[in-house]
């Protein structure tokens, strides 16, 4: 599923003048959604996987294995600021093919009272500015279907 992203916006911060990564932008995104599907999450613990497990290696198809620090400062430089298209585009690209029908939505509206917490409640404008916010982002994200 990951070969048909559009990484474009991830290859746009490589340098020609400044240091690169050992490997590639693609295969270290490809590990951090393994690893992150698998529930590892520390860099350390990521470059452990990498080194010891088969699935980690096989998606290294023989390039190097990335030490902590090249995955700490992927996730922070690279990642973050465009996590919210590749992972769109990866939810996009299940929908095609059935596996993500967008039939339900689900929203986690949990709130658990705190003892040190001076406010134990929730205003209701703060609620109702948050649930613009959110039915702007999903409006954006149905309009792209």
């Amino acid at each position: 599923m990951l070969e048909n992203l559009d990484y474009s916006c991830l290859l746009k911060a490589n340098s020609y003048y400044g240091r690169n990564y050992s490997l590639s932008s693609i295969t270290l995104f490809k590990i951090m959604v393994y690893a992150f599907s698998q529930g590892i999450y520390s860099s350390r613990n990521i470059e452990k996987a990498c080194r010891r497990d088969i699935n980690f290696k096989w998606l290294l198809k023989g390039e190097p294995v990335p030490d902590h620090n090249t995955i700490w400062r992927f996730i922070k430089q690279r990642l973050v600021p465009n996590i919210e298209n590749l992972f769109g585009q990866f939810v996009l690209k299940l929908h095609e093919i059935g596996q993500v029908p967008f039939e339900n939505l689900f929203v986690d509206g949990t709130k658990i009272e705190a003892d040190a917490n001076r406010y134990t409640f929730v205003w209701r404008k703060a609620t109702e500015k948050n649930e613009e916010k959110l039915s702007g982002k999903i409006i954006r994200l149905v309009e792209r279907l």
